[in-house]
């Protein structure tokens, strides 16, 4: 059953449109990951739909009933609040109560001897057994344990930013909504709080929209994944392993019908020029095919992120950590932790918030000093630090002259001399987007700049400190394959299972202030070393017969009556198929509330777009044949 209807929704910042009349539905057990590139619209996507934005056109149709619970990047917060005053911030009946009993208990704490106090709570005490509110208040305190927040009476000015957030997320899970929308829940969080968050949001009742880079994540908890690329908005049915087979699938498709249509427009494009255009009603029409199939061509280039950066040579003396111990007044955080780093080494950090991950990647780049033990950086060593805060950016400084103050030009790994400014469009800066103020970038995209003017700088040897925290998928994936071919050392630290598992061939888990090295990836470390084994995520090679045309060998030399009367009739099926296929994509446009007409469209849809790969084959075969009966003909 559906709770909401997005219908024809667009979204403009200056003169770049985020999205442009995109249509989708939310029905009560959808559980959606929303994914797409950077700077694309998808936190401003969740802010239309949380009632935070308003759109530029369309409208979003709910019931009035409909309770809808937003998290946000950075959620508005009185510093002075309580940890259990702000996670009782909702504005419901039963929160108010709660924060009510609360605010009675503590001020009776302080006046025992006051009856009024004591009246009211007895009062408070029966509402919360009518309301059954005790329930939900000790769901709150488990919820806020199993985050890793325990002192309860901590005022929020005390916290760290990822404990902040962690407080914030659990007043968004606990607080009763039908919509539950979160943007970037993962971050800030170590391993152990993201594996209780799956599960919670597993199990949960009620729709759930949420944007995180976390593919596992993604993978066990979606059940549908929405993608917002170049403007528009593309559902998959299924989890993040699921959208990557059928998007396989239907960039597959896509490209074999481009394919034909280039071919078909060539030939097309040989018979205008040959003169035959005035030879009647016919030639006539198969001209104005010409011209409807010339603008039917998709020309547009997908966006890619590109890196192509070389890096520095690397002699044999790389990191050498002896002895090392570092601690903050009687806390010891790194306990003599000796080790030679390899240049074959890619080396994932784990442990707990607070266990001195991110202190190790400090030590080695001399942002701290050891308490006790050496650090020895080799000559050749050039460091290239990704650090978990970045770097302050003059926010009236445009993207391109922060870049440029990095590096001016750039030589990739082809030996070719290349500038700045192709350099950030590689990194899907476009000339516009150049010449932004970078206080006008999104959080991701000062993320990503951030990123290029590390690399740019061609370092051999890596550290990343959380590097997923917001980048989109789409960057993370490149930024892995850089990672395959860098030919240096490479340390992380990350939350992130799959990017583990994907980049690093050791794991370094510290607890206690003492390291323990694994060689393997993540889930190697898991198998060995927990009782919990992570859910194995299969690599599916997806394949897709397509219907071969006849090879050389068996076309005939003449057309038969039959084929000569197909082959003319051809253009006129495709053309046919084509103008059907651009009404259903105009009905889709307009049908946002009818689920099961939707889905009749959609099935209709992905059947022509079959029927209309076979015709674009038969038309190839035809065309080969008609060229092989020419060069017969020539030959003789």
């Amino acid at each position: 059953m559906s709770i909401l209807n997005i219908e024809n929704i667009s979204k403009t910042y200056s003169d770049k449109v985020l999205f442009d009349k995109v249509s989708m539905i939310i029905n009560e057990e959808d559980k959606i990951g929303l994914i797409g590139v950077n700077g694309t619209g998808k936190s401003t996507f969740l802010k239309i739909i949380a009632g935070v934005e308003s759109p530029d056109e369309g409208e979003i149709k709910k019931s009035s009933k409909l309770v809808i619970e937003y998290l946000s990047q950075n959620p508005d917060y009185n510093e002075d609040n309580k940890v259990l005053e702000q996670v009782f911030k909702s504005d419901t009946k039963i929160m108010n109560l709660i924060r009510e009993y609360e605010n009675t208990l503590e001020e009776i704490q302080k006046n025992p001897t006051d009856e009024k106090l004591q009246e009211e709570l007895l009062k408070l005490n029966t509402q919360m057994d009518i309301n059954d509110a005790w329930s939900l208040e000790s769901q709150v305190k488990t919820v806020l344990t199993k985050l890793g927040i325990t002192q309860f009476d901590k005022k929020m000015k005390e916290l760290s930013g990822g404990q902040r957030k962690r407080v914030f997320l659990a007043s968004a899970l606990i607080t009763p909504c039908d919509l539950l929308i979160l943007d970037e829940p993962t971050n800030h969080m170590d391993n152990n709080t993201i594996d209780w968050l799956e599960e919670y949001l597993k199990n949960r009742k009620g729709a759930l929209l949420m944007i995180t880079h976390d593919r596992y994540f993604l993978d066990r908890v979606s059940n549908k994944i929405m993608e917002i690329f170049a403007g528009n908005l593309y559902a998959y049915d299924g989890n993040y392993s699921q959208y990557l087979e059928k998007k396989v699938l239907r960039e597959e498709q896509n490209s074999i019908i481009e394919r034909k249509k280039q071919r078909l427009f060539k030939q097309e494009l040989a018979w205008i020029r040959a003169g035959v255009q005035a030879r009647g009603t016919k030639q006539k029409a198969r001209k104005q095919r010409f011209e409807e199939l010339k603008d039917s061509l998709n020309n547009d280039l997908k966006e890619d992120l590109d890196i192509s950066i070389p890096t520095r040579r690397l002699g044999n003396k790389i990191v050498e950590v002896k002895n090392l111990k570092k601690s903050f007044e009687d806390k010891t955080v790194i306990n003599d932790f000796t080790y030679t780093f390899l240049k074959e080494d890619r080396i994932g950090i784990i442990g707990n918030n607070g266990e001195g991950k991110s202190t190790l990647l400090n030590l080695i780049t001399h942002k701290l000093e050891p308490t006790s033990g050496e650090i020895e950086i080799g000559d050749t060593v050039s460091i290239g630090y990704f650090s978990q805060e970045s770097i302050e950016m003059d926010g009236n400084l445009r993207a391109i002259d922060f870049i440029k103050e990095q590096a001016e030009y750039v030589r990739t790994k082809e030996n070719i001399l290349i500038s700045a400014s192709t350099m950030m469009e590689r990194f899907l800066f476009d000339s516009n987007l150049q010449y932004t103020y970078i206080y006008k970038l999104s959080g991701g995209e000062k993320r990503r700049l951030y990123l290029l003017s590390v690399l740019i700088k061609a370092p051999n040897v890596l550290i990343l400190d959380e590097p997923t925290n917001d980048l989109d998928i789409d960057t993370l994936k490149v930024l892995e394959e850089y990672i395959d071919e860098f030919s240096g050392t490479v340390l992380i630290v990350s939350h992130d299972r799959y990017f583990l598992d994907r980049t690093c061939n050791k794991i370094f888990a510290l607890k206690n202030g003492e390291f323990n090295v694994n060689v393997g990836n993540y889930t190697d470390f898991i198998e060995k070393f927990s009782d919990f084994n992570d859910e194995e995520i299969k690599s599916k090679k997806v394949t897709k017969e397509i219907k071969k045309p006849k090879s050389d060998n068996d076309l005939k030399l003449k057309f038969t009556y039959k084929e000569k009367m197909e082959f003319e009739s051809l253009p006129k099926e495709v053309e046919e198929i084509e103008n059907k296929l651009e009404q259903i994509d105009a009905d889709l446009a307009i049908i946002v509330s009818d689920f099961v007409k939707l889905q009749e469209l959609s099935k209709e849809k992905d059947e022509l777009e079959e029927l209309l790969l076979e015709k674009m084959e038969r038309l190839e075969y035809f065309f080969d044949l008609e060229e092989e009966i020419k060069q017969n003909k020539l030959k003789k």
